[in-house]
């Protein structure tokens, strides 16, 4: 399982980049910057395991195309996304540092300068 962890980033790391890509403008900064938020606990190698795997379910939530709400529904599209994601920084709360967050805003800034 330790393992399985480790070489998930390499998965998840690829289809979060395209899917804030792909959807930055749809999803809004409050998804993006949150999703970020969580990847950037996710790297960090003083977030414990179990955390890491909450955060990696949030994660690939928002990353399948399969969801309760499909993500091209205006408006609502990325609202369970959001509740998926919001659920797990509840729950490893403590283990998002505030450089996690000012990396994800700072990353968020810069998506919708455009």
């Amino acid at each position: 399982m330790d393992e399985q962890v480790d070489n998930m980033e390499e998965l998840v790391q690829p289809e979060l980049n395209k899917k804030i890509r792909v959807n930055w403008r749809r999803a809004g900064k409050r998804v993006v910057e949150t999703a970020l938020q969580l990847f950037f606990s996710f790297q960090d190698s003083e977030t414990p395991r179990w955390a890491k795997g909450v955060i990696l379910g949030a994660l690939a939530y928002f990353i399948t195309p399969l969801d309760t709400v499909p993500d091209f529904v205006p408006v609502l599209g990325f609202s369970d996304d959001l509740g998926v994601m919001l659920s797990a920084i509840a729950v490893v709360a403590i283990h998002i540092k505030d450089e996690h967050r000012k990396r994800a805003k700072d990353m968020a800034e810069r998506i919708f300068k455009v």
